[in-house]
């Protein structure tokens, strides 16, 4: 394990590389992109939830593995009419199909999950805004979105990790991310414990990203310490004085 490690350590860390920015691109985009279609998706009226709905159903109900197939095979058999409109350079790149397929599965797990959140923000803010005059698009910049997302943070958060792992299908398609380095070296040495490396790899990086996520975490959620900091004190002033 040691021979693979010193014999091939640039080729994992361009692999481990590759594997975060493809993964941080389209959770990122995702992201921006949930934000109207889980507004649209929370709504009453049909023909707003009904293509959101049924979009976000088959990207959560099939395997992560055939949407990358349907977006990078199946795209090829439209070869001709993506050439005449310019789109085949985009598509004939494994990259690039691996980017747009993680990114509208993605794109699904998180409108739902922030379509849940929205649901579940206390109607009295809600309220409370209206009171004072506030328009829809106000009041969800100022109160809806922001207590939204204070729900939804720890549900995103797993979602990033799983788009981390779940990056690893798109080696299958000749994408030469960690899993697809992986494979490469093996390929080379026949040594399994290439692929021990490899998970202690996807290991140190979701445990750098859960440790940073709780980082941000406590930040957005500070207030609450001290809100309960507040009430501890109350209650043991109360209680001294009693």
């Amino acid at each position: 394990m040691l021979d693979i490690i010193q014999s091939h350590t640039s080729t994992l860390l361009n692999g481990v590389i590759l594997t975060i920015k493809i993964t941080f691109i389209s959770v990122i985009i995702a992201s921006i992109l949930s934000i109207p279609l889980s507004v649209l998706r929370a709504r009453s009226e049909l023909y707003f939830k009904l293509p959101i709905k049924a979009f976000i159903s088959f990207f959560r109900g099939t395997p992560l593995i055939a949407q990358l197939f349907l977006v990078y095979y199946g795209t090829g058999q439209f070869r001709p009419f993506l050439m005449d409109i310019g789109m085949w350079a985009f598509f004939r790149d494994p990259i690039n199909c691996a980017l747009l397929a993680f990114t509208l599965n993605s794109l699904a797990y998180q409108t739902e999950i922030l379509r849940g959140a929205i649901q579940s923000v206390n109607r009295g803010s809600i309220e409370a805004g209206r009171a004072m005059g506030m328009k829809s698009t106000l009041l969800y910049r100022r109160i809806i979105m922001p207590l939204a997302y204070r729900l939804a943070f720890p549900a995103l958060g797993n979602e990033y990790i799983l788009m981390l792992k779940g990056s690893a299908v798109a080696s299958v398609i000749t994408v030469m991310d960690l899993m697809g380095q992986t494979r490469r070296v093996f390929s080379q040495t026949f040594d399994i414990s290439t692929y021990f490396i490899a998970a202690c790899l996807y290991l140190l990086i979701t445990t750098g990203f859960v440790f940073f996520w709780h980082q941000i975490e406590r930040i957005i959620n500070r207030h609450l310490v001290y809100k309960k900091i507040s009430v501890n004190h109350r209650n043991s002033f109360q209680t001294g004085h009693s």
